[in-house]
């Protein structure tokens, strides 16, 4: 597996400058992200974009995929049609940020039913989302396809696709090789178990999201550093072995550190070699 680390957990500093802290932390490459506004966004230009993959490869740093935050803010699922409408062309121009930044692919967040911390109050009934959300991605994989970049579904805390058999039947419905799973690890344990949907998603997964959480601290503040948590890292481990997965595993440390961030980077590079079997 190539070891990355997500832009969010960097200090709030240009990417070139996290490029390279993550080089010097060890890291193969990061997992940058598309926003309204910044140096990866919807009003990027090519030349931008290209500066950016520029700065990345001037640091020895590979990037591979392109997470969207997007996406809590403008609901594949919302009730209101224009949004809708709007969070599709916002997973297009994300498509084509990654075609140009050279990454095989982005992390969507495949709408919602309901996210407190996003949208307080907001709630979606879930067959309408599961409806709209299913036709936004039967109709973004012809877009996927032509571009040949991944469209990765991340389970997330959004009361929806709460289980692994429901998010593989989800995938096989949009039946495309370019629309697949951004497997979060950490994610799942509020409700469930990592190694269990490795298995079940299988080759579905394009992509990992390496977290830590502790259950009993509850809500966000139950994320914590690598292997300070709950998530049973060998059984991960076997499992991707047993689906045979060698792709990339981005570390995403979240909620943002505000204190001696640039250590966390490096305590985290070690946990994943360890997780990695690198030391």
């Amino acid at each position: 597996m190539k070891k990355g680390i997500s832009i969010w957990s960097f200090p709030a500093q240009s990417l070139e400058k996290n490029f390279a802290l993550a080089k010097d932390a060890g890291f193969d490459g990061v997992e940058v992200a598309f926003h309204e506004e910044g140096e990866v966004s919807v009003n990027s230009t090519e030349k931008d974009l290209l500066a950016v993959k520029k700065a990345a490869e001037n640091n020895g740093i590979e990037l591979y995929s392109v997470a969207g935050g997007v996406y809590w803010d403008h609901w594949l699922t919302d009730d209101d049609k224009k949004e809708r409408e709007f969070a599709k062309d916002l997973v297009r121009k994300h498509l084509n940020a990654a075609k140009i930044l050279g990454c095989d692919s982005i992390l969507v967040v495949p709408g919602s039913v309901n996210a407190e911390f996003a949208a307080p109050g907001k709630v979606v009934d879930y067959q309408d989302a599961y409806d709209r959300s299913l036709e936004a991605f039967l109709e973004l994989k012809e877009e996927a396809e032509k571009l040949q970049v991944n469209i990765g579904i991340e389970n997330v805390w959004n009361r929806f696709l709460v289980s692994p058999i429901e998010m593989k039947e989800f995938i096989d419905k949009i039946d495309s090789p370019y629309v697949g799973s951004y497997f979060d690890v950490g994610n799942v344990l509020f409700n469930g178990f990592p190694e269990h949907w490795i298995k079940i998603l299988g080759n579905r997964i394009k992509k990992v999201h390496f977290k830590d959480y502790r259950v009993a601290a509850g809500g966000l503040h139950g994320f914590v550093d690598l292997l300070a948590g709950d998530v049973n890292y060998p059984a991960v481990m076997e499992a991707f072995k047993a689906i045979g997965y060698d792709g990339w595993v981005s570390a995403e440390m979240i909620p943002p550190y505000h204190h001696y961030t640039e250590t966390i980077i490096y305590n985290t590079s070690n946990a994943m070699d360890r997780i990695l079997g690198r030391k």
